[in-house]
């Protein structure tokens, strides 16, 4: 986890999910993504000088002397934070809205069955990140790019997949944003105070979406079983 995403919410509507009532600034625009796939521009916020900003960044990340690898798309809560690894983008925090996101599991038929996750409550997502992010005076970099942050599965969402992201609540996301959080803190929001599995519901959804190439609101539709 977490390997596919949708993001078909509007900018605004996301944004209003944080209760950030200051003005912010929108480079991403509305865009609605049913099958969002690593290494693809993924919107996501960001605070730079008290001001949020919205970005469309490439979902994945390394840094520069790991050029014999693939760039990862999430980071493991145990160690983001000690690792050699993500260090130079530790302090870059950001938050990727979602409205689902989808796993594949091997239910013995001809393949993996997947399943859509969300909120029971139908508000957005808010998934930490941490990342290489665009600069509000120079733009985007050619080696920009983010990865979500996971963590153990618990309760029930273990059988779908052992691995979710960190989601927050809007308090906590905006704690999470603050350049002002110290580092210390940032690491313990993620270790401790993450939504528990409770506040998620999942279902099966149709094999189409195995397939990038698809997009459309049919492909969160639940199916019988």
């Amino acid at each position: 986890m977490c390997g596919r995403l949708t993001q078909y919410r509007g900018i605004h509507d996301f944004v209003a999910a944080l209760s950030m009532p200051n003005a912010w600034v929108d480079n991403a625009g509305d865009q609605a993504r049913y099958n969002v796939a690593p290494s693809t521009p993924v919107a996501l916020l960001h605070l730079e000088q008290d001001v949020l900003h919205a970005d469309r960044v490439r979902w994945g990340w390394r840094p520069h002397w790991a050029r014999d690898r693939a760039a990862p798309i999430n980071a493991r809560v145990e160690k983001v934070a000690q690792g050699a690894f993500f260090r130079a983008i530790w302090p870059h925090r950001a938050i990727v809205p979602v409205d689902n996101w989808f796993e594949w599991v091997d239910e013995g038929g001809p393949k993996k069955q997947p399943y859509l996750i969300r909120r029971r409550d139908g508000a957005p997502v808010l998934c930490a990140a941490i990342g290489q992010l665009p600069d509000a005076d120079e733009g985007a970099g050619e080696h920009d790019g983010f990865v979500i942050i996971t963590a153990d599965s618990a309760g029930g969402m273990v059988d779908i997949h052992d691995r979710r992201p960190v989601v927050l609540n809007p308090a906590l996301a905006r704690e999470w944003l603050d350049p002002a959080t110290p580092l210390a803190r940032a690491e313990q929001l993620l270790l401790f105070q993450g939504e528990p599995s409770e506040v998620f519901e999942w279902f099966k959804v149709g094999t189409a979406v195995g397939n990038t190439r698809n997009d459309g609101p049919g492909l969160i539709e639940p199916v019988a079983g």
